[in-house]
C-alpha cells in the first residue's frame, strides 16, 4: 500500500507540478525522485545495455547522495548502478544520465558538445537549457515545478521517451 501510494505521488508531481512553495521537501530530493522516475519512462539502445548504469551527478552532492541511496542494492535495465559525482563537466567521461545542477548550469554546452549523439540522457535545471539542448530540463512555472523534454536531444542521443512521460512533459 506505502508503494502504490508512493508511486500516485510521483504521478501527480509529474502531471500536475510540485509547489514550490510549499516547502515539504528539499528540491534535491525532489530532483531525484523525478529523475529516479524518468529513467523508467527512458529507453536506450541495446549498444549501451553492457556493463554499469551509470548515473553522473555534476554540481550536487545532495542529488547524488539521495540518487544513490534510490538504487542501493537495485538495477536498471538489468545493470548495476553507479554514481558517480563530479564537480565539473570535464570530470565525467561516459554516462546514461549526466544531471547538470543548475550551479553548474555555465557548463552547459560542454556537456551538450560532449554527450551529444551518445545515449546519454541530459537532466539540468536552468531556464533556457531544455531549448538550448537538454534533453530534460526542470522548469518553473506559475510557481510549480515542471520539466521540459526536448524531442530533437532525445533523438540526437539515441534514446526513447515512453508516451506516458512524453505526456506529463512540456514537449518543446
Amino acid at each position: 500500500m506505502k508503494r502504490i501510494s508512493r508511486v500516485l505521488l510521483v504521478v501527480a508531481v509529474m502531471m500536475f507540478g510540485f509547489n514550490l512553495k510549499s516547502g515539504e521537501r528539499p528540491m534535491h530530493e525532489i530532483h531525484s525522485m523525478l529523475m529516479f522516475n524518468f529513467i523508467k519512462y527512458v529507453e536506450w539502445p541495446a549498444d549501451a545495455k553492457a556493463g554499469n548504469f551509470v548515473i553522473a551527478i555534476v554540481g550536487d552532492e545532495n542529488v547524488a547522495t539521495t540518487i544513490q541511496n534510490f538504487y542501493a542494492k537495485r538495477t536498471v535495465k538489468g545493470q548495476n548502478v553507479k554514481v558517480v559525482t563530479s564537480d565539473n563537466v570535464s570530470g565525467v567521461s561516459n554516462a546514461h544520465v549526466l544531471y547538470l545542477a543548475d550551479s553548474r548550469s555555465r557548463e552547459f554546452d560542454e556537456a551538450k558538445s560532449k554527450f551529444t549523439g551518445k545515449p546519454t540522457l541530459i537532466i539540468t535545471d536552468r531556464s533556457g537549457l531544455g531549448e538550448k539542448g537538454s534533453c530534460i530540463n526542470f522548469q518553473e512555472i506559475n510557481g510549480k515545478l515542471r520539466f521540459e523534454i526536448n524531442e530533437s536531444s532525445i533523438h540526437d542521443n539515441k534514446l526513447k521517451v515512453s508516451n506516458q512521460l512524453s505526456s506529463m512533459g512540456i514537449m518543446i
